[in-house]
């Protein structure tokens, strides 16, 4: 059974503006050499580099432990490094297959069997090895690398923009994935805050990082090791100036504060799009019904870029990496000396960062605006695509006690997700005549350019003022059940207003998956209490995951008899959007309750092979 902190961490999954590393010019001696050819196998020629030969990390003496990002990257060249990561069902593995790309021939390369079992990335890729200054071996371990990780282009020739999403899923119920480091591009290899920080006292020490043999066996990788220098820096929330509080991670049980005081339904935060080589930057809250991280960014120096821009994983873990190109635009600027073709000038001219309304410091976030009017002539269903929504299982299952809102009470909490599998995204947008409390809803419909041919009434949305919400909720999206063990109702959650936006890469492999959904933060998507219109989208292959977890959302369970019980996710429980099919919006997660008043257990079953609670 989860503890409160841990149910904080499953909780909704804020959703910090993503930012892709701006593009920036390198020289080719910065890129390490290709692997011989007697190991180069069919596909992209990969190369493990280090952006600097030193890195300073910090321990915080309140909460003591070092994350381990050495500023290592996997490069791509001649040809992306790309993966279709899937499976069947519930009942079946993850597969997951290399796609080669040669002009217009694509080959699939099968991983090998059981290599692969989640959507999180390649386990055990990297061999990360550390010593003291005396030699004396004090760490050994191996990491995950997930293509998708912060990147940046390592020459300028390379695209200008990745086609691959910004992260890899962690969601449970992930159904398909895409990764991908483009061609001419580099992924950082730092596992994030998928890997636990390490314990290293203050001092100076020597990593070496290297990619394990069975990938660089599969995939034809160089066996050439990066050392870096590591000074490990002590360091106290309490410095004073120099220190901003956004710069200490917060403690476990601060963070489970924050989750509750933040839960009440979307945090209303405003997105960071924190600029590159800023010094961390605080990780904004989630949509608080939604809930809060764990735990803020890791701190990092002003060089390394990292911030509050990137989420490893869609999921609850804040964002860690830093940017590449702000690493290696110092170090090449150094061997340079400033000087040629590609020195001061041209870094200078990357800089173009991320700012409000941007995801990538050169392109406009798609679908964040609503119509300015609402739409005028006859309302029409057109005969065009339109989406599908579908429900996850219930996860992030645990017993709470209603906090101190309604003592004494025993609540089952929860986290439902309710996503799109396309072929066309859900676009809604609500509008106010002055002076009225409710939005009118509409449906927009569009052809297969994209141009919208047609909308149809679907409800209202209403301001929630609460604090931790003030945002606008689109009515009757999702309804949340408990079932009796004949699936019979006996509770019925009173959550059914929602603010949609795109929290979770459920299956980025399905048809019109769009891999760079824009309102993946609520400060895009919910509006303001003054705002006269408000578009909501939820788009195709992403779902909208929120967590049930205060009295009126989460079920009272205090007066129910031990025994067994389903959790059903209905989406569109009153059919009022239009969809390709509303046969499949309901799914079940089978719970059984025990214990007695007060101190209430519940046991989660595995769903098929996915045996998360």
């Amino acid at each position: 059974m989860m503890t409160r902190s841990q149910q904080s961490r499953t909780s909704r999954l804020t959703r910090p503006s993503v930012a892709i590393a701006a593009a920036v010019a390198v020289t080719a001696g910065v890129v390490a050499a290709a692997p011989d050819a007697k190991t180069a196998q069919p596909g992209p020629k990969l190369s493990l580099i280090a952006a600097s030969t030193s890195v300073t990390l910090d321990s915080w003496k309140e909460e003591p432990g070092v994350y381990l990002d050495l500023g290592t990257y996997l490069t791509s060249e001649n040809g992306a490094f790309e993966f279709k990561v899937t499976r069947k069902s519930y009942k079946d593995p993850v597969v997951a297959s290399q796609i080669i790309r040669d002009g217009k021939k694509t080959t699939t390369k099968a991983l090998p069997a059981g290599l692969v079992k989640d959507f999180s990335g390649l386990p055990d890729f990297m061999q990360v090895n550390v010593v003291d200054a005396a030699g004396k071996p004090v760490l050994e371990k191996t990491e995950s690398f997930c293509p998708n990780n912060a990147s940046g282009r390592v020459r300028p020739d390379a695209p200008a923009k990745s086609k691959y999403p910004q992260s890899c899923p962690v969601n449970p119920f992930t159904l398909g994935s895409v990764w991908g480091v483009e061609n001419g591009w580099a992924a950082n290899t730092y596992a994030g805050y998928y890997s636990q920080p390490v314990q290293l006292a203050a001092g100076t020490y020597t990593a070496k990082v290297s990619v394990t043999k069975k990938y660089r066996d599969l995939f034809g990788i160089a066996n050439k090791p990066q050392s870096v220098k590591v000074v490990v820096r002590e360091r106290s929330w309490e410095e004073g100036e120099g220190v901003s509080a956004s710069a200490a991670p917060s403690s476990a049980k601060s963070a489970a504060k924050a989750g509750h005081d933040a839960h009440a339904g979307h945090n209303a935060a405003a997105s960071t799009h924190a600029g590159h080589g800023s010094a961390a930057a605080p990780a904004p809250s989630g949509h608080a019904g939604h809930g809060a991280p764990a735990r803020t960014d890791a701190p990092g120096a002003a060089t390394t870029g990292a911030g509050a821009t990137f989420n490893v994983g869609h999921g609850p873990y804040p964002p860690a990496p830093p940017a590449l190109p702000w690493a290696l635009k110092k170090q090449a600027a150094e061997k340079q000396g400033g000087k040629g073709a590609l020195g001061a000038q041209g870094f200078s001219a990357a800089r173009v960062g991320d700012r409000a309304g941007q995801t990538d410091g050169s392109r406009q976030a798609p679908g964040v605006q609503p119509n300015a009017k609402r739409p005028t002539g006859k309302a029409t269903v057109p005969d065009v695509p339109k989406p599908d929504l579908r429900s996850l299982p219930a996860y992030g299952i645990t017993v709470s006690d209603g906090y101190e809102d309604v003592p004494g009470k025993d609540y089952l909490a929860f986290s439902a997700n309710v996503w799109n599998a396309g072929p066309a995204k859900l676009v809604v947008d609500g509008f106010r005549s002055p002076g009225k409390e409710l939005m009118d809803a509409y449906q927009y419909f569009y052809d297969a350019k994209g141009k919208q041919v047609g909308y149809t009434p679907t409800g209202t949305m209403e301001w929630d003022p609460r604090p931790g919400h003030e945002h606008w909720h689109f009515t009757d999206f999702a309804s949340y059940r408990l079932l009796k063990a004949d699936q019979k109702e006996t509770v019925r959650s009173g959550k059914e207003a929602f603010c949609l936006a795109n929290t979770d890469a459920v299956d980025y492999t399905v048809k019109n998956a769009n891999w760079h959904p824009g309102n993946t933060d609520l400060s895009t998507a919910c509006g303001q209490e003054n705002s006269i219109s408000v578009r909501e989208v939820l788009d195709i292959g992403s779902g909208d995951t929120y967590t049930q977890d205060l009295p009126g959302q989460s079920f009272d369970i205090t007066g129910l008899p031990n025994g067994t019980y389903y959790i059903q996710v209905l989406a569109n429980p009153e059919n009022r959007l239009k969809e390709t099919n509303h046969k499949n919006n309901s799914a079940l997660r089978k719970v059984v309750l025990g214990g007695k008043k007060g101190a209430r257990t519940v046991k989660v079953p595995a769903h098929h092979l996915v045996n998360a609670n």
